[in-house]
C-alpha cells in the first residue's frame, strides 16, 4: 500500500506525502499552476492564511468523499487526501477571486514604484501584473503612515505593508527576543516596535528579505541603484553565526547589496546574519562561485550573462571588419 497520497490539480496528477498542502503540492509540479502567496513562507512556522491570494476550488474533496467544498479556500492552509480534485488557474471563479484580492491589496498600497527600492524583484508588481484588474473602485483616501527608522540599517515604509506577518515570524523565530509586532486592529494595525530603532539583533536583516513589497528595506542600498542594473552573484565565507552562503549584488566593481540566496518560490534558502549582510562588502571577504540564478521572466536578468565578465556591448564583425580593411587598402592606393 502506498504512502503517498494522489491529487489532481488542473488536470494534472501528482502524488505527494500525506499532511502535504495543496500549495506545496502544486510546487511539485511548478509551472503556472502553482497559486501565488504573499503571506505564506515553508521556512516560517504559522505563515500562511492572511493574504488570500492562494485561493483555489477544490471540486472533489476525496475518494471517500467526492462533494465539491462549498467555498474557496486557502490552499497554503488546507492539505490535501486522496483522490481530491483541485481547480486553479482553470477555474474562473478562483481567477476572479484572486483579481478581487489583489484590489483589496491594494487598496492602500501607494503607487510609488518608481521610487521604490523593492522595484523590480517584488511580489505584488507580480501579482498585480499577472492576477490584478487595470482599475480600483475604492474612491477613499489611502491610510498613511511616516516612515520610521526600527533598526539603525532597516527602514520601514508602513504604508507599503499589506500585513503578510512575515516579519514578525522571522523576529519571533530567528532571535532570543521579538522586538517588534502588531500594533491597532482593523485599519489601523500597523507593524511597529512602540520604541524607535530598537531592533538591534543579529538576524534582523532577514525581516527585509522575507518582505513580499517595499515596506522593510535596506538603508544601506536605498536609492543607489535599480537591481536591474546590478549583477548578483553567489558567494560565500566561514562565519560562525551562520551558513555565510549569500547573493552579492554588483554594480561595476562595488559590492551595494548583500542578500540571502533564494529558492524558485522566492524564499530564502538559509537565513544569513547581519555581520555578513551589512558589514561584508568587498569582494576580498567573498569566495565567488559564479552568476546567480535569475528567472529569464525577472527585469533582473535583462542585464546579466552566463561568465561573471559581462560581454562587450558591440559585437566584433569579422566579414565587415574585412571588407573595412580591404576598402581601407583600395582608398590608399588611389
Amino acid at each position: 500500500m502506498s504512502d503517498k497520497v494522489k491529487v489532481i490539480i488542473d488536470g494534472i496528477s501528482v502524488e505527494v506525502a500525506p499532511g502535504t498542502t495543496i500549495l506545496n503540492a502544486a510546487r511539485q509540479i511548478g509551472g503556472d499552476i502553482v497559486p501565488p502567496a504573499m503571506c505564506y513562507y515553508s521556512k516560517l512556522e504559522g505563515s500562511g492564511g492572511k493574504c488570500r491570494t492562494c485561493l483555489v476550488k477544490v471540486s472533489k474533496g476525496s475518494e471517500a468523499d467526492p462533494r465539491p467544498m462549498p467555498k474557496l479556500v486557502a490552499s497554503c492552509r488546507t492539505t490535501v487526501m486522496e483522490g481530491m480534485e483541485v481547480q486553479n488557474i482553470t477555474s474562473p471563479e478562483v481567477v476572479d477571486a484572486r483579481k478581487g484580492v489583489v484590489e483589496m491589496l491594494l487598496i492602500n498600497h501607494p503607487l510609488d514604484c518608481p521610487v521604490c527600492d523593492q522595484a523590480g524583484e517584488c511580489d505584488l508588481q507580480d501579482l498585480a501584473f499577472n492576477h490584478g484588474a487595470a482599475e480600483t473602485r475604492y474612491e477613499f483616501e489611502r491610510r498613511t503612515f511616516d516612515r520610521i527608522d526600527i533598526g539603525d540599517k532597516i527602514q520601514l515604509h508602513m504604508n507599503r505593508c499589506i500585513l503578510c506577518y512575515r516579519c514578525t515570524y522571522v523576529a519571533d523565530q530567528l532571535t532570543d527576543c521579538r522586538q517588534q509586532g502588531i500594533v491597532g486592529r482593523g485599519d489601523h494595525a500597523e507593524i511597529s516596535t512602540y520604541i524607535e530603532k530598537a531592533i538591534d539583533n543579529d538576524f534582523s536583516g532577514n525581516m527585509i528579505d522575507v518582505c513580499p513589497v517595499g515596506a522593510l528595506t535596506d538603508k544601506t542600498f536605498r536609492f543607489k541603484s535599480r537591481v536591474w542594473f546590478t549583477k548578483p552573484v553567489d558567494a560565500h565565507r566561514d562565519c560562525p553565526t551562520c551558513s555565510g552562503k549569500v547573493m552579492l549584488w554588483y554594480k561595476g566593481d562595488d559590492v551595494i547589496r548583500v542578500t540571502a540566496r533564494k529558492d524558485e518560490n522566492h524564499e530564502v534558502e538559509e537565513f544569513i546574519c547581519n555581520t555578513c549582510r551589512f558589514d561584508k562588502k568587498a569582494t576580498k571577504d567573498w569566495v565567488i562561485e559564479g552568476p546567480s540564478r535569475i528567472e529569464h521572466t525577472s527585469v533582473i536578468s535583462s542585464n546579466h550573462y552566463d561568465t561573471l565578465k559581462p560581454l562587450p556591448v558591440i559585437q566584433e564583425n569579422k566579414a565587415l571588419m574585412a571588407a573595412n580593411k580591404e576598402e581601407l587598402e583600395r582608398t590608399k592606393k588611389s
